[in-house]
């Protein structure tokens, strides 16, 4: 016997799927969504939203007025010998854990009846004549439309031999990314970029008096670290003095970090076959431009339009995501590749400090307007 067929099954349950699942629930569809994980659980994420998607994630049912969440309104950036330069934050954002944000959303998700199956993984999803396959490893789900926001690197990224995945090493493709929650003495409005060999860490406060902390290195440090976590924080992290005075006097909350290897921010296809691709399975920009979170919701904001409209999917999704975040994409490529190395990040950072104008045009060619305006 045939199973049911869902309006949209949703491989991916990370803010670009939760939020699609949840625009698409309102509008009346039947929506499963697909989890690897269960609810709440910690990501390997910045932790800082871009203002963009305030009033977006209040209309999705998320009360963020009421949680009393750090506005953070300052940019500190230094270079890895501690040159500095701090700088307003124009548009501003603020600070919520993904362990919060990811739970909360798929509280409203599941309150709108999406069927959110966790601890679930998708071998495959393929066209079928009357719509689409989502293959578990002991059920396939029948669906109208199928959806792919997987997140950075996943089982079906292998699967597929997207063009990503191929890519030959380069300073684009060879990333591990580590996450921590601590306790430290730092403005709450402020969130800082503190640069080393081959790697950058970003802090910010988060709900309930923690901090984020979050950094970005190569595959090369961790191996000349003899691969410990605790000799790369040490000999190459805290090389950069204000990283030394933050592991010096921080309370880490959790045993061992979170951590994820091969990130890449090499282009992405945003379709495979006919299924479209959202958040970070469609592209990613460097976290050091502090706009991934709003990237994804902007996207999910985009699929939707497009899906309740109507409209050739393939062709408008492709152009309106193009209009949208490539130009993003391509400065984020570029400033990921001036960061990192010593000399050029430490030069890069003298240079911004004589022309702040600069600095602001580059802040804001990374973000974009207010979701749906």
């Amino acid at each position: 016997m045939k199973s049911k067929t869902y309006d949209i099954a949703i491989t991916g349950g990370g803010l670009a799927g939760l939020s699609l699942a949840i625009l698409q629930a309102k509008a009346g569809k039947s929506v499963v969504l697909f989890e690897k994980n269960s609810y709440p659980f910690h990501r390997v994420c910045g932790e800082y939203i871009s203002l963009e998607s305030w009033d977006f994630l209040e209309t999705l049912g998320l009360p963020l007025g009421e949680m009393k969440l750090p506005i953070i309104k300052k940019l500190i950036v230094t270079s890895p010998s501690g040159t500095e330069i701090h700088a307003p934050l124009d548009l501003g954002g603020f600070g919520i854990s993904r362990y919060k944000l990811d739970f909360e959303l798929a509280l409203i998700a599941k309150n709108l009846g999406v069927e959110i199956r966790e601890n679930t993984k998708v071998l495959d999803i393929k066209k079928s004549n009357d719509g689409f396959e989502t293959i578990l490893e002991n059920e396939t789900i029948h669906s109208e439309k199928a959806i792919g926001s997987f997140g950075k690197r996943a089982n079906l990224d292998i699967e597929w031999k997207r063009d990503f995945i191929s890519k030959n090493r380069t300073s684009l493709n060879q990333y591990i990314g580590v996450k921590y929650h601590i306790q430290t003495d730092f403005p709450l409005d402020t969130i800082a970029l503190h640069n080393f060999k081959d790697g950058y860490c970003g802090i910010s406060a988060i709900e309930n008096g923690q901090y984020c902390l979050c950094y970005m290195t190569t595959k090369k440090n961790l191996k000349v670290s003899n691969n410990s976590i605790e000799e790369l924080e040490k000999n190459i992290l805290s090389k950069n003095p204000y990283l030394a005075k933050i592991f010096a006097n921080s309370t880490k909350l959790w045993k061992n970090p979170e951590v994820i290897s091969q990130i890449s921010f090499e282009k992405k296809e945003k379709f495979f076959g006919d299924i479209p691709l959202v958040g970070d399975a469609s592209g990613m920009i460097a976290p050091l431009c502090g706009n991934g979170m709003s990237m994804a919701f902007h996207g999910a904001f985009m699929l939707n339009t497009i899906l309740e409209n109507e409209e050739n999917l393939n062709e408008n999704y492709q152009k309106i995501w193009k209009e949208n975040f490539a130009t993003r994409l391509w400065v984020g490529r570029m400033v990921q590749r001036l960061f990192g190395n010593t000399f050029t990040t430490d030069l890069l950072i003298r240079i911004l400090k004589t022309t702040p104008n600069l600095m602001q045009k580059i802040i804001k060619s990374t973000h974009g307007s207010k979701i749906g305006t």
